[in-house]
């Protein structure tokens, strides 16, 4: 006979459903506030896209100056401090103030991501040694206790022994990738692509499209070196390399497929160790990157340590090769999910076992054997990234819905900033909108750089549930410029601070946002926490 237990009770001023970087952020701000936080999270790893993701940080032009948080800035700054303190750099890579440790040309801190989720621990760790901060993880929230307007508790189970523990908080922030807090509490939602009639969006179809969401992907990293490192032909192999979108010019199991800002086919490179141009910079502005693979996502460049500590580079699988096409994750049975997610991963085995076998070399044979699955470096299933690469989660329906008509160049005619007078933070990339799971092409349109409402974290209803990443008040399209890794932090850490100083001021998030004297107040406590509510003078969008 089993015996049931009665769900452990854990009590915290807030409650953060989720650690990835949002809600590792919204946890700080609470924290330095002198709040107390209960923090979940579904997998073994904090750090959600940059760890247990395993991608890279994807950052504007002008990240190295200005344009993110003080604590985001603290991050990419630890990180960088991490490999001098524990690595043998050379001197010329030590003594660089804007250490690149793989020199990848997706961002200017492209990193391991078990570097990512020390720093991480490391930004967390005071907090948890005085009792303040209390984690449970891994686990899911499975069930929301609501009266009228207010969340009052969250239950989650354990993925380990499937016991649960609920939790009461004052406020409630969901930092999951997919939203999940959103159906659990009633909160009103959206997902998809919305229609042109609701949002004006001249992008936006001509009816609403709910389950027209952004592929997801598997990643994985790899190297190469001696030997042969072929993996076992994958189970589903034959189907993904033949599966071709009408819109892609060959099968998507190939290095040839369409270019995202202009959609004209092009076929890439794929050079192991290819060398290294010292002069060049990682520059969205100036070039996307992605025309050689193993420079695009490289993680750790040899050349950046002593001689002899790495035989080879290591570079991060995350290319359009393997987006998910074939269905959403998002508000299907488990059943489902899973077997999509399966499906990604072979998806993704697939596109490694053609590089082994098939990928043409410079030397005019095919295949590099010397490939070489870096299961350790990510500790995730089937040797790949512990989770998902999300795009899109569910939306809050919000105060405020930034839409292309505020983001987009071509549909405003505007490339200097796009500003709101309720600024919480501000963020810049490009609408960048991968495959759809209905048909849909890349989309990606030159962006203003823009500021963060406050209105799109506060919900239409609710009154203690905030959003804490891909989940704010975005569209389906506006997403593509908010979902990247500066902008969810500064996100996390907006609404972790307001959560603090609604406690603060015995109010409410949507009273703070209409009274002049406490939107005043609160940006003015941003400010000093190290924020920035406006870009520059002279700053204009890509």
């Amino acid at each position: 006979m089993t015996t049931r237990t009665s769900p452990a009770e854990l009590r915290a001023e807030v409650l953060i459903a989720g650690g990835g970087l949002g809600g590792v952020a919204a946890a700080l701000g609470v924290l330095e506030a002198g709040r107390t936080v209960v923090l979940t999270e579904e997998y073994r790893w904090l750090g959600g896209q940059l760890t247990s993701q395993a991608v890279p940080m994807d950052e504007h032009t002008w990240v190295e100056s200005f344009g993110t948080t003080a604590r985001y800035r603290a991050l990419r700054d630890g990180i960088r401090d991490y490999y001098r303190r524990n690595y043998p750099l050379t001197e010329a890579a030590r003594t660089d103030p804007h250490l690149n440790p793989g020199a990848g040309l997706v961002g200017r801190v492209c990193a391991e991501p078990l570097v990512g989720v020390a720093v991480i621990e490391e930004m967390l760790a005071p907090y948890r040694a005085t009792g303040r901060l209390t984690i449970l993880q891994p686990a899911v929230p499975t069930a929301a206790s609501v009266d009228r307007d207010r969340v009052e508790a969250v239950t989650f189970r354990s993925l380990d022994d499937g016991r649960e523990t609920i939790v009461v908080a004052d406020y409630v922030i969901d930092a999951t990738e997919l939203g999940d807090l959103l159906p659990l509490t009633g909160a009103e939602y959206v997902t998809g692509f919305e229609s042109r009639r609701d949002t004006g969006e001249p992008s936006a179809p001509d009816e609403a499209q709910p389950e027209n969401q952004q592929a997801f992907s598997w990643c994985f990293v790899v190297d190469h070196v001696d030997g042969d490192h072929t993996i076992d032909r994958p189970a589903e192999y034959d189907a993904w390399r033949t599966a071709q979108p009408d819109y892609w010019g060959a099968p998507m199991i190939s290095l040839t497929g369409p270019d995202p800002r202009s959609l004209e086919i092009t076929t890439r490179t794929f050079t192991p160790n290819a060398g290294i141009d010292a002069e060049r910079v990682a520059d969205q502005r100036e070039d996307a990157g992605d025309r050689e693979l193993w420079t695009f996502r490289r993680i750790i460049a040899r050349h950046n340590f002593e001689p002899g500590t790495y035989p080879s580079d290591v570079v991060l699988v995350n290319w359009p090769m393997i987006d998910h096409i074939g269905g959403t994750i998002i508000d299907v049975p488990e059943a489902v999910r899973a077997e999509r997610q399966a499906s990604a991963r072979q998806q993704s085995l697939s596109m490694l076992y053609w590089l082994q076998t098939e990928a043409p070399r410079p030397d005019g044979g095919t295949g590099f054997t010397g490939l070489r699955l870096r299961s350790d470096l990510t500790q995730g299933p089937d040797g790949l990234a512990m989770a998902p690469y999300i795009r899109e989660s569910r939306r809050i329906l919000a105060e405020t819905t930034v839409t292309e008509l505020d983001l987009s160049i071509a549909a405003t005619g505007e490339t200097g900033p796009a500003t709101f007078d309720d600024s919480v933070g501000v963020g810049m990339y490009r609408i960048d909108l991968h495959p759809s799971t209905g048909g849909d092409n890349y989309l990606d349109l030159p962006s203003r750089p823009f500021e963060i409402p406050l209105g799109a974290l506060i919900p239409r209803r609710l009154e203690n549930l905030l959003p804490a990443g891909k989940n704010v008040g975005t569209t389906h399209i506006t997403n593509g410029a908010f979902r990247l890794h500066p902008v969810e932090w500064n996100i996390g850490e907006a609404a972790g601070r307001l959560a603090a100083f609604c406690l603060d001021r015995a109010s409410r998030p949507r009273a703070i946002r209409t009274s002049p004297e406490l939107l005043a107040e609160f940006q003015a406590l941003l400010t000093k926490r190290g924020a920035e509510l406006h870009w520059p003078a002279g700053v204009s969008g890509y």
